[in-house]
């Protein structure tokens, strides 16, 4: 049975914030919702032990960093009951930065982010067709990623 979370209004508006900016001081937090930047540092605390907050992430422009290409991959299993021996494998290939299991005509479906298409040919032929339990993929190759965005927590503004 899922447990009752203890949120409120404050708590949301707090990772609403923190979602657009995860560098804001929490004292200028505090100030634009109006309460003290200690309550802001302990509520913060009490979503990192809920398990809410998992740590604040830096936003990168990846192409200025030299990785021109995204890859999304479907993949076939042999069989459903293979998803957890194959996530493992596929957790150890580094350009494989996300990981769903889905529905639908796809067991699950990867994220690949490498520097050019010969990284991508060896992730596709060298890594992922040696998986044993991977019965084929099918691969799409992103030409431009239109926006990215968190989802909007507090439902109310």
């Amino acid at each position: 049975m899922a447990t009752k979370l203890n949120i409120d209004k404050l708590d949301l508006n707090i990772i609403q914030e923190m979602l657009e900016n995860a560098e804001t001081p929490y004292a200028e937090l505090g100030k634009k919702l109006f309460v003290s930047g200690g309550t802001i540092h302990v509520r913060i605390k009490k979503l990192e032990e809920l398990g809410i907050v998992k740590g604040k992430r830096l936003k990168v422009n990846l192409k200025q960093l030299g990785f021109d290409i995204t890859a999304f991959v479907g993949i076939f299993l042999e069989k459903s009951s293979l998803y957890d021996m194959v996530a493992k494998e596929l957790e150890k290939i580094p350009e494989i930065v996300r990981l769903n299991y889905t529905t639908g005509n796809y067991s699950m479906y990867i994220e690949i982010v490498c520097k050019d298409i010969n990284q991508l040919r060896h992730v596709l032929h060298d890594n992922l067709q040696n998986i044993k339990g991977i019965a084929r993929t099918e691969t799409l190759i992103s030409l431009e990623e239109s926006f990215n965005r968190s989802v909007k927590v507090n439902e109310e503004e």
